[in-house]
């Protein structure tokens, strides 16, 4: 039995409806650029490859859970209501927003070694799962909440962690420590592979 399937069709009716746009979106982007751009006038290069290749893994998701939606009925994980603006069935843009600097912000607590170790692990690794783990318990909170549903019975913190949070961190923690050759090829071509699947998707097909 499905948990709150009348979420799903909620979902949709929102769906990028500009009727529950909400000013304050263009203070929280404003705030996302400013943060950017002070990381690029300093030359954090490697804190903003860990931000973006975050947030480019996150759109491979949550298009991925567009396309569970379109072909089972029912997304993994839904937005129903609270959002200023529901770019797809599972992410509001404040969402979004959030996930644009999270690999950036838990980049900084990186040690300089790449090879320091925390309680015998590799510190990129530790912090690539602490964080996942963090992020997925908070996510208990939000599936209690109107504004955001786990569907199906069988999803829940655990598959979230393992399969959504930690490939999140193990792609910015990891991608902190690249050359920028390969932190440009992992970025440029997941942001090519994602904005090719939303014009196929979501432009031609609707089906997100």
């Amino acid at each position: 039995m499905l948990h709150n399937p009348e979420a799903t069709q909620q979902a949709l009716s929102i769906l990028r409806n500009g009727n529950t746009f909400q000013w304050y979106v263009i203070t929280l982007f404003a705030i996302v650029v400013y943060i950017y751009a002070n990381e690029i006038s300093k030359g954090n290069w490697k804190n903003v490859a860990a931000g973006l290749s975050l947030y480019m893994v996150h759109w491979f998701f949550e298009i991925g859970n567009g396309l569970v939606q379109h072909f089972s009925g029912h997304a993994l994980w839904t937005v129903p209501t609270g959002t200023a603006f529901l770019l797809l069935i599972g992410v509001g843009v404040e969402l979004s927003l959030m996930f644009s600097i999270a690999g950036l912000a838990l980049s900084k607590l990186l040690p300089e070694d790449p090879k320091a170790k925390v309680l015998g692990v590799n510190n990129r690794l530790f912090f690539a799962i602490f964080n996942a783990a963090f992020f997925s318990i908070f996510e208990i909170f939000l599936a209690k909440t109107p504004a955001f549903v786990w569907v199906y019975p069988w999803w829940g913190a655990f598959p979230v962690f393992i399969t959504v949070y930690i490939p999140f961190f193990l792609a910015s923690m990891y991608c902190y420590d690249w050359r920028p050759a390969k932190q440009r090829l992992f970025i440029g071509g997941l942001f090519l592979i994602n904005v090719a699947m939303l014009i196929v998707f979501a432009g031609f097909l609707k089906w997100i």
